[in-house]
């Protein structure tokens, strides 16, 4: 199925184009890093009201 004469198909063009997208976005996205917030800035959102 995956030869020479179906990557020259408008389809196996399309499939080309979305591998390489798709490997892109693994590349690109194992590049940002999560980080949690500073301790300081998360209390400052818990604020007691009494």
């Amino acid at each position: 199925m995956y030869n020479r004469k179906f990557f020259s198909t408008q389809l196996g063009k399309a499939a080309i184009a979305s591998i390489a997208m798709m490997t892109a976005f693994v590349a690109l996205s194992s590049q940002i890093t999560v980080s949690t917030p500073m301790p300081m800035v998360a209390s400052i959102g818990t604020v007691e009201i009494a």
